[in-house]
């Protein structure tokens, strides 16, 4: 049937049907292929102009068939060859088989048939295993006798500290020992595989004494290298046998581990004790050879001075035992050994441990900085590891600090705490001294200046300035915190140094007839200058110290200078009030009838300010300017109080300008008093004394309409002027109007300027007293 009949593409019903009911994927790939052919079909033949071309397509179609199909049938013929050559292979594989089993089961028959044989054997290999047993005794009697002299003799020889001699017998007992378990091992056989307890336990005790040797060699051994530090320089030659001896159990470790390593099959097992390590030993011996030095330190032997001559000791014990090492000790070992290496390595180590215990204990602030100055400063000078061949030997070795980042700043602060509890109580007796000589009855010491001045000052100052000194020998860093906590203990001071001043003001007052208040105004000048001293020694401190470390240490840096501040602010007050209550008793005379015709009381005014100025020259500027315009300001004040007093009232226009005029010799005796302040730069932006001239112009003036323009002015000048003092002035005169009085009154209240910047009130100071209101019914006595 050829391939392009159209029957050959349709495949009978019931064979598709047995397909499909045997692979159900059949019946589905044959639908999407139908499919796909109608679709396909659909697409070329679109139009009926192109049933032209169906033969070309059908011809082309059975020509792709009959090629699929050719195909297809020389894969499964090669398929189906290969299938019958691998039939052929198994079918030749499975007469083998059957030989090689049939041989199998003869050989298991005979095996069978030779097991009695071999059980008559059994007897014979135990005999032999015994002969090879018996053999290995018998040759090694004569050693087996002489075990027991040898131990005796090697025992006297390690006495004596023979040491090499002692080594060289204990390698024979050695020796033998292990040949004879060898001997043992193999006479065993591959059957044994291992000695039995017994043959070891009798093994053992013939050598018991081979153990002890090895102790007592190795305790000689130990004892020579820790002394060697000591006795190297009279005799280092029981030193260098103990490092050969070293060396040869490291070579003879070495060697078994290769022979046991390298070894295959039935191999010799390692003899009792090894591998000894012998090397590891010796330099954990040296370790703890340094460290015993630090052992037997005590806390109460080191305590106190004793701590400082400990580091001090230190120092040149490890400098004289490095110096042993370098010279003598190094040219006994071979070089690998490194052992100025190992020695400052083990030093190192052993003051680690030795200064974190000494840094536990409840140091004093002069043992912690033998302690901070030693590590930092002595362990690296050219006096010990600073020397220019031990640098490189120390960089190599990478040990690291003595006490870490985290140990030195505890130490620090340690340090700094138990410093600052030395300095506070310093300060509070300071403090107390002072209080004492503010009791004196005598006045206060002068400098080469003329200047008072007390104690304190130079205590405070020393002290703090001598502790930032000590510090900085230890570092910038312990300086600035010693700075820190100075500056913390001296606001502390100022602050109660001001609740002092306060008390001694308080305790003035209560009595200020007693005799030993007597020099109460010179010890307050005296306390202002102190406060100048204490200020630039404060200054000074904060200069020295780092600004990226000014506030590191607290989140709430000291403010000494806002304490100064206070202290002299309240010191200040103080004395004005000193001033005020020596001027008291005059003040009631001022703005008086009898003032007005003699001019009493202001000549004594004058002397009482006199008295008190030149008291202040003995305070250090600019504290003196200070009070002297304080004293200007208070005169002032006062004296405008007593004229807002309205004592005396003008009845006329004589009246006017004598008050006027006695206004102006006042304040002429005033300026020749404080002359000396005018010239200093020191006079504030509103001189109060230029107030006086100023009122008395206003009383003077002799036309009431003109007291509009004269108030204007006075304002402009003194803003801080209320309509009450307008009116008081006015009430002084005597002769203003209703009208005037209205108008100056508007205008002042048109005109009310603000205080400009800097401006320095003084009429707010100025309180004016109420008026007293005439009461309009007449006075009659009650029914």
């Amino acid at each position: 049937m050829s391939a392009g009949d159209p029957k050959n593409g349709r495949d009978k019903p019931e064979d598709s049907l047995q397909v499909a009911q045997i692979w159900p994927e059949v019946e589905r790939a044959e639908c999407l292929a139908r499919g796909a052919a109608l679709k396909w079909a659909s697409g070329v033949f679109c139009r009926p102009e192109h049933l032209e071309r169906l033969s070309q397509y059908r011809k082309r179609e059975s020509q792709r068939t009959a090629s699929i199909h050719t195909r297809l049938k020389s894969m499964v013929q090669s398929y189906l060859e290969g299938v019958g050559w691998g039939l052929e292979q198994l079918r030749g594989a499975r007469g083998e088989l059957k030989e090689v089993s049939q041989a199998l089961k003869r050989a298991g028959l005979e095996s069978d048939g030779n097991t009695a044989g071999v059980k008559s054997l059994e007897r014979m290999r135990e005999v032999s295993v015994s002969h090879r047993q018996l053999l290995a005794a018998v040759s090694n009697l004569p050693r087996l006798y002489s075990v027991r002299s040898m131990v005796m003799e090697t025992e006297r020889l390690v006495e004596s500290r023979r040491l090499l001699e002692a080594h060289a017998r204990l390698m024979d007992l050695e020796r033998w020992q292990d040949d004879i378990l060898w001997q043992l091992y193999g006479a065993a056989g591959p059957a044994g595989n291992a000695l039995s307890p017994e043959e070891q336990e009798l093994v053992g005790r013939y050598f018991s004494g081979v153990g002890q040797l090895v102790d007592a060699l190795g305790k000689e051994l130990w004892a020579v290298v820790s002394s060697a530090l000591a006795l190297a320089r009279q005799n280092p030659t029981p030193f260098v046998s103990a490092v050969r001896i070293v060396e040869r159990e490291e070579d003879l470790d070495r060697a078994l581990l290769e022979e046991r390593g390298g070894a295959k099959g039935h191999s010799r097992p390692l003899p009792p004790g090894r591998p000894r390590c012998w090397r590891a030993s010796f330099f954990q011996v040296l370790e703890e050879a340094v460290s015993a030095r630090f052992r037997s330190v005590s806390y109460l032997h080191t305590r106190g001075p004793g701590l400082a001559g400990h580091l001090s000791a230190l120092q040149h014990g490890i400098m004289a035992d490095l110096a042993t090492v370098r010279h003598l000790l190094e040219h006994c070992v071979p070089p690998h050994y490194q052992l100025t290496a190992a020695y400052l390595r083990a030093s190192h180590h052993c003051l680690h441990a030795h200064l974190a215990q000494v840094s536990s204990w409840d140091l004093e602030s002069g043992e912690i900085f033998a302690v901070l100055n030693w590590v930092l400063h002595t362990y690296n000078s050219p006096d010990m590891m600073g020397q220019p061949e031990l640098e490189a030997e120390m960089e190599k070795l990478e040990l690291g600090p003595l006490i870490s980042t985290e140990g030195l700043e505890q130490l620090q602060n340690k340090y700094v705490q138990s410093v600052r509890k030395s300095v506070s109580e310093w300060m509070h007796k300071a403090l107390q001294v002072e209080l004492q000589d503010w009791q004196r009855d005598q006045e206060p010491d002068t400098d080469h200046e003329g200047f008072y001045l007390t104690s304190l000052p130079t205590i405070i100052t020393q002290m703090l300035e001598d502790n930032a000194r000590v510090a900085l020998m230890i570092g910038k860093s312990l300086r600035d915190q010693m700075i820190q906590m100075g500056l913390y203990e001296m606001e502390n001071l100022l602050n109660r140094f001001r609740e002092a001043l306060v008390e001694f003001g308080k305790e003035h007052r209560r009595d200020p007839s007693k005799d030993k208040n007597k020099f109460y105004l010179h010890y307050l000048l005296a306390s202002i200058s102190n406060c100048i001293i204490l200020k630039k020694s404060t200054v000074s401190l904060q200069q020295q110290q780092s600004s990226r470390s000014a506030g590191q240490f607290s989140r709430t840096p000291p403010n000494p200078l806002a304490a100064l501040d206070r202290a002299v602010r309240r010191a200040c007050r103080l004395v004005m009030d000193q001033l005020l209550l020596a001027l008291q008793p005059l003040l009631p005379g001022l703005m008086t009838r009898h003032w007005l015709v003699q001019g009493d009381p202001t000549p004594k005014l004058c002397s009482v300010l006199e008295l008190h100025l030149e008291l202040y020259g003995h305070v250090r500027p600019p504290c003196r300017e200070r009070l002297q315009e304080e004293a200007q300001w208070l005169l002032v004040v006062e004296y405008v109080r007593a004229l807002m007093q309205k004592k005396l009232v003008c009845r006329g226009a004589e009246e006017r300008r004598q008050l006027a005029q006695q206004v102006v010799q006042d304040n002429q005796q005033f300026r020749e008093i404080l002359h000396g302040l005018e010239g200093e730069g020191s006079v504030p932006e509103v001189n109060p004394l230029a107030l006086l001239p100023v009122l008395a112009d206003f009383i003077r003036l002799k036309d009431p309409n003109m007291l509009t323009l004269e108030v204007s002015g006075l304002a402009a000048k003194y803003p801080d002027i209320s309509e009450e003092h307008v009116c008081v002035l006015l009430d002084i005169r005597g002769d203003v109007s209703r009208d005037v009085r209205g108008a100056v009154l508007d205008l002042l209240e048109q005109s009310a300027p603000p205080l400009p910047a800097g401006y320095r009130p003084i009429f707010t100071d100025i309180l004016v007293p109420p008026s007293i209101m005439a009461f309009c019914l007449t006075t009659a006595k009650c029914a």
